[in-house]
Order: C-alpha cells, then sequence, then structure tokens
C-alpha cells in the first residue's frame, strides 16, 4: 500500500501544478482520475439527482428515525424527538458541507482515508492506513445495522397480528440472512437499474411520509396533545440520567443521518465528480431534514403515553404507535409497509455504497487478497467480489447475536462511532486543510 499511495501522491502534485496553471477545469473525468492516481473501472451511469436520491435512500427517513424511535422514547420522548432533530440536522449539516468540500478536491471512491493522505503532513500511510480500515468497518456495520434492523422490523410487523409471537435468535437471524442475500442478489445483477431504483426510492418515501402524516393527525386514535406537549414534553422518569437524558433521544436522528458521506464511495461512477458529488452530499440533510419533520410532528402530537411504548414488541416503537393510534392491525400494517419498503430500498442502496468502499480499499492493497476484491465483473460491471465479501461479513457478525444480543447491539452503536471518529478526525486536521487550500487553490 505504501509504494501505491507515494505514486498517487506524485500523481496529484502534477494535479496541483497544472491546477495552478489554470489547466484542471479543461482536463477530462477520467485524466483527472489519473491525475489523483486511479484507472477509470467502474460504468458512469449516475447523476446528482440519482447520487442525491441514493443518500437519501440511505437517510430512509421513516426507517432512520422509527427504527431507534425507542431510543427517543427514553430519551425524553416529545422534545427530544422535535427538538432533536433540529440539533442534529444542524450539526449534520456542517459535516456535510466538510466532506463536500473535499470531495469536491479529490473526487475518488478511495474517500476519506485518500483524503486524509493527501491532507496530513506526517505520517500520512499509517493515518490513511488507520482512517481507510475505520471507514471499511463503518460501512460495514452501519449496513449490518440497516438489514437487521429491517428484520426487527418484520418481526414486529407479525407481532401486530400474534402479540405472542417473539421469534428466537436464531429465526430472526434467518430472516437476517434472506435480507442479505436478497439486497445483494439485486446489486449484482441489477446494477443498471439502480440508479431507477433510487429515484423511484425518493418518490415513494415522499410519498409515503404524506400517507402516514395524514393517517395519523386524521385517526390519532388516543388523542390530540397541545401544541406546547406536542413539542416540548420532556419527561426524564425512564432513563433514570436525568438532565443527559435528551442526549439518550438524539440517538434516532444521528442514526439517520450517520451514513450521509457513503456516496463519496460512488464518486467514480457520475460524470463531473468534483461538483455532483459534493452537491449531492450537501443537499441531503436540509432536503431530508424538512421531510422529516412531515414525519416526526404527527407522531409528537399523537403520541401515546410515553411508559406503554416502552413495552413494544421486538422494542420496535414504531409498529406499536401505529397500531395505537391508527385502533387496528389492517390500518397500521398498511402503514408499516410502507416504511417496510423503504427500509428495502435503503438496504439495497446502502449495501451498494458500503461494495464500493470495499473495492477502493482492496484496489489499494490495504486489505487481504487485493487483486481479487479489488477486480470488476467484465460483464456485469461491478465489483462482484467486494459485493460477496461486504455481505458476508454482515452474515458472520450476525452471529454474534445469538451468543450475546447485548454484544450484538453494541456493533450498532461502533458503527455510529466509526463515523464520529471520520468526522474527529477531519476536525483535528481542519487547520491543516485550510492551509493546504491557501497554499494550492
Amino acid at each position: 500500500m505504501t509504494t501505491e499511495i507515494m505514486e498517487k501522491n506524485e500523481l496529484q502534485a502534477e494535479k496541483t501544478r497544472s491546477h495552478s496553471e489554470g489547466q484542471v477545469e479543461s482536463l477530462g473525468d477520467d485524466r483527472e482520475l489519473e491525475l489523483l492516481g486511479y484507472k477509470p473501472e467502474l460504468q458512469k451511469n449516475r447523476s446528482m439527482l440519482t447520487l442525491l436520491f441514493q443518500s437519501l435512500a440511505i437517510a430512509a427517513i421513516p426507517y432512520g428515525e422509527g427504527a431507534p424511535l425507542l431510543s427517543a422514547i427514553y430519551g425524553g420522548g416529545q422534545l427530544s424527538i422535535f427538538v432533536g432533530w433540529i440539533v442534529v440536522l444542524v450539526l449534520n449539516e456542517c459535516i456535510a458541507l466538510s466532506l463536500g468540500e473535499l470531495a469536491s478536491k479529490y473526487p475518488t471512491s478511495a474517500g476519506p482515508y485518500y483524503w486524509s493522505f493527501q491532507i496530513a503532513r506526517n505520517s500520512k500511510v499509517v493515518l490513511s492506513f488507520i482512517t481507510g480500515w475505520i471507514w471499511l468497518i463503518g460501512n460495514w456495520t452501519i449496513t449490518l445495522s440497516v438489514n437487521f434492523g429491517f428484520a426487527s422490523l418484520i418481526s414486529a410487523t407479525v407481532s401486530m397480528y400474534h402479540p405472542d409471537f417473539a421469534p428466537p435468535a436464531w429465526q430472526l437471524l434467518l430472516i437476517f440472512y434472506a435480507i442479505c442475500l436478497m439486497t445483494m442478489i439485486i446489486c449484482i445483477f441489477g446494477n443498471k437499474y439502480l440508479p431507477t431504483v433510487d429515484m423511484i426510492c425518493a418518490a415513494f418515501t415522499a410519498i409515503s411520509i404524506f400517507i402516514i402524516m395524514i393517517a395519523l393527525s386524521v385517526k390519532a386514535d388516543v388523542g390530540r396533545h397541545s401544541a406546547s406537549y406536542a413539542l416540548a414534553h420532556y419527561d426524564t422518569s425512564l432513563s433514570g440520567w436525568g438532565g443527559f437524558t435528551f442526549f439518550i433521544g438524539l440517538l434516532p436522528a444521528a442514526y439517520t443521518f450517520s451514513a450521509i458521506g457513503m456516496i463519496s464511495a460512488m464518486a467514480e461512477e457520475v460524470d463531473h465528480p468534483a461538483t455532483k458529488v459534493p452537491t449531492a452530499i450537501s443537499l441531503c440533510v436540509p432536503v431530508g431534514g424538512i421531510a422529516g419533520l412531515f414525519f416526526i410532528i404527527p407522531i409528537c402530537v399523537t403520541l401515546p403515553p410515553l411508559k406503554d411504548i416502552t413495552q413494544a414488541p421486538a422494542a420496535q416503537a414504531l409498529p406499536y404507535i401505529f397500531h395505537t393510534v391508527m385502533g387496528s392491525p389492517g390500518s397500521a400494517l398498511s402503514l408499516t409497509l410502507l416504511v417496510l419498503l423503504i427500509t428495502l430500498f435503503c438496504s439495497i442502496s446502502i449495501t451498494v455504497a458500503a461494495s464500493r468502499c470495499t473495492w477502493a480499499f482492496a484496489r489499494d492493497a490495504a486489505i487481504p487478497f487485493p487483486k481479487l476484491f479489488s477486480s470488476i465483473h467484465p460483464t456485469l460491471n461491478v465489483p462482484l467480489p467486494a459485493i460477496i465479501l461486504t455481505t458476508l461479513v454482515q452474515m458472520l457478525l450476525g452471529l454474534i447475536n445469538l451468543g450475546s444480543t447485548s454484544a450484538f447491539t453494541a456493533l450498532f452503536a461502533e458503527a455510529r462511532l466509526e463515523y464520529l471518529t471520520n468526522a474527529k478526525s477531519r476536525n483535528i486536521l481542519d487547520d491543516r486543510l485550510i492551509d493546504y487550500f491557501r497554499a494550492h487553490l
């Protein structure tokens, strides 16, 4: 990896000289990628809009906010849900703008570990290698959390009709395996259709949010709260953490936008990535954030008693809320099916992004068997071994749930920690980034 990255550094120096002479703007995408040290291998079948739709599919607002919603219930209820959403949006947009700036300067699927190498002054290879592994593990585990959360949501949906249904760990694991294999097959054989799938997902998510908003607001079987209660009620009694409870309630919103940077791995599948990738990353948070308000406010207004929600089957609050607010299993099932379909779209989109991250890291010989995992299938035009590896890692990690549910749950927190660590490393390098841009732009 050291030799290859040093060669890329020399090529980047050539790009910098060309930039200072005003020549980079006239370079084609392929030549620009070559100056970054890579050769074009992937099919360019995406646009700025499809990248934005993919990032929104990964955020999957009804699932991203709904799956870990129980944390916000323990975290204080309505205040944590509503105010927490606003707080997380502001903070995540700052991260998105930072990511967009770096993606604009270095438009490659290598992403954060390549950025770290270019920006760091000392120990470039070591920092790049560490960042790469943190980034890769984060991609794998955040994808795992989506697919396993999908399985848990299916289990909770069944329990609406069969309240005594509580699948043992091995049955939940089999559902999870089926989801992993299904998304893998779609990502392998449906690559040319995936941009269209992302567009359909964006439209379907918007329609679903509107339907859920109308249904909950009209039915409100347990009543409607006043505006002050719906947006500012704060109950610290459930968590036992006092004022710190609010930060527990930030988890659903933070989880929703925790993977906004994953589409940087799609940079080599779009024309003019230096402008389209950062634009898509930067727009994801405001577009998704505004849409999310139409989802969370009706929930806050019609929310059942918090203590009752903590008893939700499979620790999934959203199906229970739908069931209670709508007043019948059939109506609740209709709304939950919308969320399940959105989650399916999310599983596909996030698996695609994670596989590209795996492929890019293998291309730099940073993981075992790099030639295998960096290869592109000649007819399918996808990194087939990387997709399979991404799926196998998830399936192996899923076995942890058979032995310890607590340890497996910790993986979900670890996934968010990986992204937080990457964001923190970028903040540490921020002053160096400013100095670098002043010297070279």
